[in-house]
C-alpha cells in the first residue's frame, strides 16, 4: 500500500503539472468508483497530501479526495499513447492526462465540499503533536508498532516504515504502547520524520508494484535496514533479523537490540 512518502512523492510532481490548470475531460472507465459531480471546466486551485490522502482542491472550493488503498498509483501520460491496464479513470488537462491505475480495485475517489480536517490528523512531517502523541498512547495497551499503523493516531504511517521508525529507534514492536516512555515517544518521532524525509527524497520505496507519477520505481528499498530482511544481519548490532506476524501484519525487527 503506497503510504505517506508514496503519496507525498506524487503530491509533489503532480503540483508543476496540474496546479491552475483547468479540467477538460473526466472519463470514469470503472463503475466501482462511482460518480464524482460534473469536473469538467473547473480550474485546480491546489494539490496537498493528509496522510495518505491525496486532496486536489478545485476553484469552487470543492476537493477530490483520492486514497490509493492497496495496488492504487497515478501515471502522468501525454499523446496519443494506449491506456495500460487496470486504467480505472482519466483526468485530461491541456498539459496531459492523469490515470489511475488499480488492479485490485480498491482506491476510493470521492468528491466533497468538506475534506479532512487537519486540525484531526497528526502528520509526522508537520506541526507533530508529541503531547497529544504521549497522552494517546497513555490508555492504550495494544502494541507500540499498531499505536504508530493507527490513523486516527497518525496519519500516513504504514507497515515498512513504522518497522523501519521502530528500528532506528531502537523499540521492541511487540511493547504496549503504554509502556514506552515519553522520551523513547520522542525518539520514535525523530526517527519517523529523519525516515519518511529520507523515503520521500528517494521517492518512495518499491517492494512490489510501486511506481512515481512517471512510472520510475522508488529508491527507499536500498536504504531498509529490516524489512523484508528476514534472517540477515542487523546493521547495528549484527544480530539476526526476525519476522513475525503482529496484528495479521508482517513485522521485521532485531531482536538483539530493539527493547
Amino acid at each position: 500500500m503506497p503510504e505517506l512518502p508514496e503519496v507525498e512523492t506524487l503530491c509533489r510532481q503532480l503540483k508543476p503539472l496540474i496546479l491552475h490548470e483547468q479540467i477538460l475531460c473526466v472519463e470514469i472507465r470503472d463503475c466501482k468508483l462511482g460518480s464524482v459531480g460534473e469536473l469538467v471546466g473547473k480550474e485546480v486551485a491546489s494539490v496537498a497530501r493528509h496522510g495518505k490522502t491525496l486532496e486536489i482542491t478545485l476553484d469552487n472550493d470543492a476537493k477530490l479526495l483520492l486514497h490509493l488503498r492497496m495496488t492504487g498509483r497515478l501515471q502522468w501520460q501525454t499523446g496519443q499513447q494506449v491506456l495500460p491496464p487496470h486504467t480505472r479513470f482519466v483526468m485530461s488537462f491541456s498539459t496531459g492526462k492523469l490515470l489511475l491505475i488499480d488492479p485490485r480495485r480498491f482506491a476510493t475517489l470521492t468528491l466533497t465540499n468538506n475534506g479532512i480536517c487537519e486540525a484531526l490528523i497528526n502528520d509526522p512531517l508537520r506541526d507533530y503533536r508529541i503531547s497529544r502523541f504521549w497522552r494517546l498512547s497513555r490508555k492504550k495497551k495494544l502494541s507500540v508498532k499498531s499505536f504508530l499503523l493507527d490513523q486516527r493516531v497518525i496519519a500516513g504511517i504504514g507497515n515498512i516504515y513504522a518497522c523501519e521508525i521502530l528500528y532506528e529507534a531502537s523499540i521492541d514492536p511487540v511493547r504496549s504502547a503504554c509502556s514506552v516512555s515519553r522520551k523513547e515517544l520522542e525518539r520514535i518521532a525523530a526517527a519517523g520524520k529523519n525516515i519518511l524525509n529520507r523515503a520521500i527524497a528517494c521517492r518512495g520505496t518499491t517492494v512490489s508494484d510501486w511506481r512515481d507519477l512517471f512510472g520510475r520505481e522508488g529508491e527507499y528499498q536500498h536504504e531498509l535496514n529490516v524489512y523484508n530482511r528476514e534472517g540477515l544481519p542487523c546493521p547495528r548490532c549484527q544480530g539476526r533479523i526476525q519476522r513475525m506476524c503482529l496484528s495479521g501484519r508482517g513485522t521485521y525487527f532485531c531482536p538483539s537490540c530493539q527493547k
